[in-house]
């Protein structure tokens, strides 16, 4: 294989850890960029991420660790951005640098607050990256079952090809399987869909409801996340494929899935404020719900569901009343 173009993993935390699993196994070293320097040292004395994916042991040999993110970023060919949404403004201003040769990838499954853009968007409209040098990194696919080398499904979207085939062939191994999309927009707002209806789907299993509701309430969601992404951006996507439906299936079903667990919470009767200090890990779904409100305001798509979730996190709406409401609404 190529081995001539560096790979920067940005982020500390689970998926980031299972990213750098994956390419280091096939590839011979990659960059890490980490925010803390005692992370840093704690891996490199452990061989493994003492706050995520404990479990993984780590070639510390093969990883060039960085707590500086425009040093890493310089050194790197092509980035592979795995921060939480809300962290990824305050992050990437502190570089001043050239994007021009860098390709980046966007392991993120959220909006930016308070621009209501997706990570390629806000790398295309603020850094000026042409979407021919974006790419996403997405489902169905929980770190935690990488860690495990239980056997996964990801996709690679990009416009670019050659270099969703480059990062594809390194994340390949057997246990991971890797798929090509050009679909970028459709594959990264729907991994931002797909969390909102997780949490609606914790929501009701907290509050009681079962199976038989859940299968109508998610068969329900992939047509909500199909009716925005055909009045937002038109593509002759194949809505029931892995990317989409296997996507929104995981994190609504999943043991690992943060935000079900944030919804299952919300269902049982935390307070959002309470649930989120509970939570170790960033619920994407919760910052995602308030953006595509307002993204939606233009737009005019139906989306029963996720108003349900607005309703009952930022509404303060009572979770069975908004439920009840809303089993009124799906076919």
């Amino acid at each position: 294989m190529e081995q001539s173009r560096q790979i920067g993993v940005i982020g500390g935390g689970s998926w980031a850890t299972a990213l750098v699993k994956l390419l280091l196994n096939n590839h011979e070293n990659i960059n890490w960029y980490i925010r803390r320097q005692e992370v840093i040292d704690k891996i490199k004395a452990h061989k493994h991420n003492p706050g995520y994916l404990s479990s993984i042991q780590l070639d510390t040999e093969s990883i060039q660790f960085f707590n500086d993110i425009e040093q890493a970023i310089t050194d790197s060919d092509i980035l592979i951005v795995a921060i939480p949404a809300p962290f990824i403004e305050q992050s990437f201003v502190k570089f001043y640098g050239d994007y021009t040769d860098k390709f980046i990838f966007s392991a993120v499954k959220g909006i930016i607050p308070n621009h209501n853009l997706t990570v390629s968007e806000y790398f295309n409209r603020h850094y000026n990256v042409p979407f021919s040098k974006l790419g996403i990194i997405s489902g169905p696919c929980h770190a935690e079952e990488i860690a495990l080398e239980r056997l996964s499904y990801l996709t690679i979207s990009s416009k670019n090809s050659s270099d969703a085939n480059y990062i594809a062939e390194r994340i390949t191994c057997y246990y991971m399987h890797a798929k090509i999309s050009n679909d970028v927009y459709g594959t990264e707002y729907a991994a931002v869909l797909k969390n909102i209806i997780a949490i609606a789907a914790g929501i009701c299993h907290g509050l009681g409801y079962g199976d038989n509701f859940q299968a109508v309430l998610i068969s329900n969601a992939l047509q909500e996340i199909k009716r925005f992404l055909d009045k937002t951006y038109p593509s002759k996507r194949k809505i029931n494929s892995s990317a989409y439906l296997g996507d929104l299936l995981v994190t609504s079903y999943s043991q690992f899935s943060r935000n079900r667990t944030f919804g299952t919470m919300i269902g049982k009767g935390y307070s959002l404020n309470s649930a989120q200090l509970e939570m170790n890990m960033v619920a994407e779904g919760v910052n995602a719900v308030g953006c595509i409100n307002q993204i939606n305001e233009n737009h005019k798509v139906k989306m029963p569901i996720t108003d349900a979730v607005y309703n009952i996190l930022h509404n303060k709406v009572s979770p069975a009343l908004e439920i009840k409401l809303l089993t009124e609404k799906l076919k």
